[in-house]
């Protein structure tokens, strides 16, 4: 046991500053036998913690290691379980109960007793000994107790110390003396039995014959053990001294932690309490300007705006743990409640009454005056911003009041901006209509204001009636809406131009600056997702109260993901009247002249582009493209009545046809158009028309080629071709090269058609007769031998060459010119040119029969009657002479 002591103090107990002072060799009570050492230590370091620690031999047996470890201050029982008989087994009462089975009992004894004398010493008596006998107790203290437990002889405890080098060394020399020191251990250890009783001998033989000696050292240490007597009686006293002042010392430490734990309190109530005062109290001042506040002067709305954003941040304010249980922060919010209802309240019914005041007093009307322009609200706008701030917190503190004021603006503005807006478009109608009694007269306008009455639809019965038209009504291929504009002068159009773009330029601003308030009064651009007002009850004005009626809107309520939304519906309920109005006035420029849709199509373009280019989301980017809609509808319209009207065309029997309606109604749309689409956005519409209407000139040109009966279908497809083509190649229309192409194809083409069937065969019997010879030669006849047959030969050329002399063609050239001068007209001036053509034509064919003369009758001497000289003669006389 004292070599497993040593090492277990060598390897465990040293590294860690401790020193073991008992052991025994124990494993648990009832289970398989494991065995295992319980360990008794005491620190090295002061102050000295004693402890009990379980040690084990590892699997593989080599060393050991430490499993366990209690302090002994936790031990509160040890159980010997019988005093009176020898018993291994022992518990200790640690947290739980640990029951052991030493290896023999006077190991378990002698360890129990090492448990007690530490308990004497280090515990002051704190363990519980149980069914230990007295005498065990008693041998662990024996004549000097008292001693032993005021700590001075401390070997007691420590019966074993650790060798140092130089005992080591004289082990080592004693055993390298002995040659079976290793190998026989009991006879080396009877050896040094037998050595050691020598020495005692000796020892008590010196001690002997110093007899005397010996008594004055009993006697000092009598006398030595009585002062030790009295200094353990000071040192009792001490401790007991001691312990009192423990005792006081541990009750004023106490004490401060009350009071350091009491001032902690009192910090923090502090805290609390300024945290209180300084975020939940409002200023007289403040409830002052929320009870009483004048909500009408600049200084008044000032100081209720910042009441009120001192409220909000009262209100808000993020109270921490347990302050809704305290009596006055209750009694604060609801204050606070009742100061925001209150001026929620007042402030809600002043602007009310600023609303309906507006509505009431600022409708002006625009039929009592002559000039066109809308009414200006930058004041009602300027005035009412100042309130911008309140409805901020208003929206955030009571959103059913925000929603009520919202409704109630925009009820009450609608109704002020469709009387004025009605009447700003009664005197544009006017003013476009013309005011004289024939306009009135002829676009339904009566009454002395001169509004215009009627539905929207009624302006479908308006029918316009040209004066001084060039053409009847049933051949007509323009009549619709006087589209020749030959009954309405440029001027006119003009007016008509200048008038919409000053409605345009009304309204642009109105619009934009009512959306840019609504934005900015109503703060819809900081918080996203408000319900749309709307979509909510509506209040209207009956016997000075106000009652409540649900719009159709609010079975549709929907949530709307962003605000621009929201102003467009607000913008929508305001203005709900101008894109009518617009329509109205768009439908009225339509039936005045449809070449109109022309300048609405542009100006309206542009200022749709312009207002995209602000905000495409905007109420006025969103209405003035549904009417541009209209707008082009109506074009497409007036693009469609033009092409059905070249389709239902009919021309005389009786009268030649010259150049067709169409045509020139086509020429002078295209250079309307090109003036008014100059600079303009939407050149694509216009090219898209042009496209059809040409294809529809083209088609309904070859339709009236085929159906005229006085006028040959080549002279109707030659001459309506040519002023197409004169007008496209003067115009330069790009979108139309290939058309123009096509054009002086179809010209040319009909032209050398005409001038073939015209002239004909004007020398019939020589042409039938040259037709004779290309057949003989065609079957294979030699052109030399053509004139050895008999109804070729040449004294049958001669007769034929002789039936025309120069006079007879002469009279045959000028009667064929009279017939193309009453064939073609004098707008397009082509006789020249045809009369050019038909001569280039005659020379050709007389080259063809003098060369057919020279190849098939050579050497005959055989000439026509006339030369080409004399047929210019001829041509040039003609001409001249008509």
């Amino acid at each position: 046991m004292t070599a497993i002591k040593h090492a277990l103090q060598r390897d465990i107990f040293t590294p860690n500053d401790e020193r073991l002072l008992g052991i025994v060799n124990v494993c648990k009570a009832g289970k398989k036998k494991r065995n295992c050492f319980l360990c008794a230590t005491v620190t090295t370091e002061r102050p000295v913690q004693v402890k009990v620690v379980k040690v084990k031999k590892s699997d593989k047996g080599d060393f050991y290691k430490r499993q366990q470890t209690w302090e002994l201050r936790d031990l509160m029982e040890v159980d010997a379980k019988d005093a009176s008989k020898e018993n291994p087994e022992f518990d200790l009462h640690f947290e739980k109960v640990y029951r052991w089975v030493a290896s023999s009992a006077a190991e378990k004894n002698s360890f129990i007793s090492c448990i007690w004398k530490l308990n004497q010493r280090y515990l002051r008596k704190k363990v519980e000994f149980v069914n230990v006998s007295s005498q065990l107790l008693e041998e662990s203290v024996p004549s000097g107790e008292s001693q032993s437990v005021a700590g001075g002889d401390e070997d007691a405890l420590d019966d074993y110390q650790e060798l140092s080098a130089r005992e080591e060394q004289d082990i080592e020399g004693m055993m390298e003396m002995c040659e079976y020191a290793v190998s026989n251990a009991e006879a080396f250890a009877e050896q040094l039995s037998r050595e050691l009783q020598v020495l005692d001998g000796a020892n008590i033989q010196s001690i002997m014959a110093s007899e005397k000696q010996v008594n004055i050292l009993m006697q000092l240490l009598d006398e030595a053990l009585g002062e030790v007597d009295t200094i353990e009686g000071k040192l009792s006293s001490y401790e007991e001294m001691l312990q009192s002042v423990k005792e006081q010392m541990d009750q004023i430490s106490q004490s401060n932690r009350l009071i350091q734990i009491s001032n902690t309190n009192n910090v923090k109530l502090l805290d609390e309490i300024q945290f209180l005062v300084n975020y939940m109290d409002l200023s007289k001042g403040h409830v002052r300007a929320l009870q009483e506040g004048d909500l009408t002067s600049p200084k008044g709305i000032e100081a209720c705006i910042n009441a009120s954003e001192a409220l909000s941040q009262c209100m808000n304010v993020a109270l921490r743990p347990g302050h809704d249980k305290l009596a006055a922060v209750t009694q604060q919010q609801l204050l606070f409640a009742e100061l925001r209802d209150t001026f929620a309240r007042r402030l809600t019914n002043h602007l009310n009454n600023v609303f309906v005041h507006q509505g009431h007093d600022q409708s002006s009307t625009l039929s009592q005056h002559s000039e066109m322009s809308l009414p200006k609200h930058s004041p009602l706008h300027r005035d009412l911003l100042r309130y911008a701030k309140l409805m901020e917190w208003l929206k955030n503190t009571h959103r059913e009041k925000y929603e009520g004021l919202s409704r109630t603006y925009v009820d009450y503005m609608s109704r002020l901006y469709e009387r004025e807006i009605k009447d700003f478009f009664e005197v544009a109608k006017i003013k476009m209509a013309g005011t004289s009694k024939e306009a009135k007269g002829k676009f339904g306008l009566h009454g002395s204001s001169g509004k215009l009455t009627g539905s929207t639809s009624s302006l479908n019965k308006l029918t316009v009636q040209g004066a001084n038209s060039r053409r009847s009504q049933s051949s007509s291929l323009l009549d619709m809406g006087n589209m020749s504009a030959s009954d309405l002068d440029v001027a006119d159009r003009t007016k008509f131009d200048k008038i919409f773009e000053q409605v345009l330029s009304e309204l642009e601003p109105l619009c934009l600056a009512e959306q840019d308030f609504i934005s900015k009064f109503f703060k819809l651009q900081q918080h996203p997702a408000v319900m749309p007002p709307l979509a909510q009850p509506e209040t209207e004005e009956a016997d000075g109260g106000s009652v409540s009626r649900i719009p159709p809107q609010a079975e549709h309520r929907q949530s709307l993901s962003s605000e621009k939304d929201l102003v467009r519906l607000m913008m929508n309920k305001i203005f709900q009247s101008i894109e009518t109005e617009l329509n109205s006035l768009i439908a009225l420029g339509d039936k005045i002249d449809s070449f109109n849709s022309l300048y609405m199509l542009v100006k309206m373009s542009h200022h749709v582009w312009t207002a995209e280019n602000v905000d495409p989301a905007s109420y006025l980017s969103t209405t003035l493209g549904n009417v541009l809609v209209t707008v082009k509808r109506n074009f497409d319209k007036c693009i469609s009545a033009q092409i059905r009207q070249m389709e239902e065309v009919k021309i005389s029997k009786k009268s030649k046809v010259g150049i067709l309606l169409f045509v020139t109604g086509f020429e002078e749309f295209a250079e309307l158009a090109e003036t008014i689409f100059r600079n303009a956005e939407r050149r694509g519409d216009l090219d898209k028309a042009y496209v059809k209407l040409i294809r529809a000139v083209f088609t309904n040109v070859e339709k009236v080629a085929n159906e005229s009966q006085k006028t040959p279908r080549d002279v109707v497809m030659m001459e309506n071709f040519h002023h197409i083509f004169s007008t496209l190649s003067r115009l330069k229309i790009s979108c139309l090269d290939a058309e123009r192409r096509e054009a002086k194809h179809k010209y040319t083409d009909h032209l050398q058609s005409y001038v073939i069937n015209s002239l004909g065969q004007p020398l019939e019997k020589l042409n039938h007769f040259f037709e004779g010879v290309e057949a003989r030669v065609a079957q294979g006849v030699r052109e030399e031998e053509v004139s050895y047959q008999l109804a070729f030969n040449k004294q049958e050329l001669r007769k034929v060459i002789k039936e025309y002399p120069g006079k007879e063609v002469k009279k045959g050239l000028d009667n064929l010119y009279k017939k193309v001068d009453k064939h073609l007209c004098e707008e397009e001036s082509l006789l020249q040119v045809v009369w050019h053509s038909m001569q280039d034509e005659f020379i050709r064919q007389y080259k063809h029969f003098e060369d057919l003369i020279g190849r098939c009758y050579p050497g005959s001497g055989i000439t026509m009657e006339f030369t080409i000289r004399d047929m210019l003669e001829y041509f040039s006389s003609i001409a001249q002479s008509h």
